[in-house]
């Protein structure tokens, strides 16, 4: 099976149009129409550019760590990958790209991006959930092990 095969039917097409969305909404409550963006008079402009960094610093570090896990090959693995960043949360790539979205709404509080962020989140959950259901057909019981060991979203700190 190819590793698009493994993906929700458009899912490129939702990768495309999500950022675009969002990013339309947050520039124009942000800059133009300034409708939901009253908690920025009390949270810090530095502050909030300080959230945005450290964010965006740990999204990026995980899209990374996901791309060195799952990437080593041009073809996707025929066995369960459990380790490194996947051994800590199934979806480390979809995590680090809804983190991105949390990244800019620290850095201007929109509360119309952050019900954007929400569907947003909808989107990419029933994305993994399509995916893991190929998952599940694919590798089975080591699969369905695999998900009582580790969560589907926020990331594992310890291991057992």
């Amino acid at each position: 099976m190819s590793g698009h095969e493994r993906e929700m039917p458009r899912a490129h097409l939702y990768h495309i149009l999500m950022p675009i969305i969002f990013i339309t909404t947050w520039i124009l409550d942000t800059n133009i129409f300034r409708i939901s963006i009253f908690l920025d008079n009390y949270v810090p402009f530095v502050l909030r550019v300080i959230l945005f960094i450290l964010t965006l610093i740990l999204a990026l570090s995980f899209i990374q760590l996901s791309h060195k896990t799952l990437f080593k090959s041009h073809e996707p693995s025929s066995s369960l990958i459990d380790e490194g960043i996947l051994s800590r949360t199934r979806n480390p790539m979809y995590f680090g790209i809804l983190l991105i979205y949390v990244a800019c709404i620290f850095l201007s509080i929109s509360l119309i991006s952050i019900g954007m962020f929400f569907l947003i989140f909808l989107v990419y959950n029933k994305m993994a959930v399509h995916e893991e259901k190929i998952l599940e057909e694919l590798f089975g019981n080591e699969f369905l092990e695999y998900k009582k060991r580790v969560p589907r979203w926020f990331p594992k700190i310890t291991k057992k």
